[in-house]
This record gives C-alpha cells, sequence and structure tokens, in this order.
C-alpha cells in the first residue's frame, strides 16, 4: 500500500456504537464539561440546535434565500451537535438509548406495518400531489 493510501486509511474515523458514544460524551462532560447542564437548559440547548439545522435545511433545500455574506455552517456538524446534546439528556436521565432506539423502532415496526405502504401521499408522485388543488379549497 502506498504512503498516501496509508495516510488517508489513518484518516478515517472508525464507527462508534450508540454506547460508544454516550460514554464517549459521559466522559467529555467529566473532563472537559465540569458537569451536565440541568435539563432544561439542555432542553434550551437541543431546540437551539435543532433550529439551526432548520435555518441550514430552510435556505439550502427549501425555499428561503441566504442574506449575501451569511455562513450557514455544516449540516453535518449541526446534525452532530444535536446529537450530542440528546445524549446528554439520556445520560441525565439514565436513559439507555441502544435499549430505547431498539424499543421505538420495535414500536414503529409494530404501529406502522403497512401504515406509509398505503399512505397515497407516500406512494404517488409527488409532482402529482402539489400540483393537485386540495379538496379544501
Amino acid at each position: 500500500m502506498s504512503q498516501s493510501a496509508s495516510d488517508a486509511n489513518d484518516l478515517t474515523t472508525p464507527s462508534i456504537s450508540i454506547a460508544d458514544a454516550q460514554n464517549q460524551v459521559d466522559q467529555w462532560i467529566q473532563t472537559i464539561g465540569v458537569r451536565y447542564f440541568d435539563e432544561m437548559t439542555n432542553l434550551a440547548q437541543l431546540v437551539e440546535e435543532v433550529g439551526e439545522v432548520a435555518r441550514i435545511l430552510s435556505r439550502t433545500k427549501g425555499e428561503q434565500s441566504t442574506k449575501p455574506g451569511a455562513v450557514l455552517g455544516e449540516l453535518s456538524d449541526e446534525l452532530a451537535d444535536v446529537m450530542f446534546v440528546v445524549i446528554c439528556l439520556a445520560n441525565q436521565s439514565g436513559i439507555d438509548l441502544t435499549d430505547a432506539l431498539s424499543r421505538n423502532l420495535e414500536k414503529k415496526t409494530r404501529r406502522d406495518v403497512s401504515r406509509h405502504r398505503n399512505n397515497a401521499k407516500l406512494v404517488g408522485d409527488v409532482t402529482d400531489q402539489k400540483s393537485k388543488p386540495s379538496e379544501s379549497s
């Protein structure tokens, strides 16, 4: 393997499990962050971070324009910020996110086993749905 290929491999970040992420965030909080913010402060932080995701998406995928000179930030970084705060809330609430997500996906699977496949809005042509006037107009 060439040196450049070896260097590229060294730059890849190994995937981490949800449990590992919870442990890494907790370790960061204990060593760098001093302590967890209280739950209400973390909720406010979460809303702020989700707002930053919304701002990026509304301007890059939606109809909102970006002001000249405005810097939007990176969607991946903002989503990671959202995950960080969610993990903080889970940690301080004693929630195992691996177990919670697994149970949540099982619930959604049971509840929605055919719901989305039977939703005409999802299986039809999206352009047809947007161009048709609603029946309530």
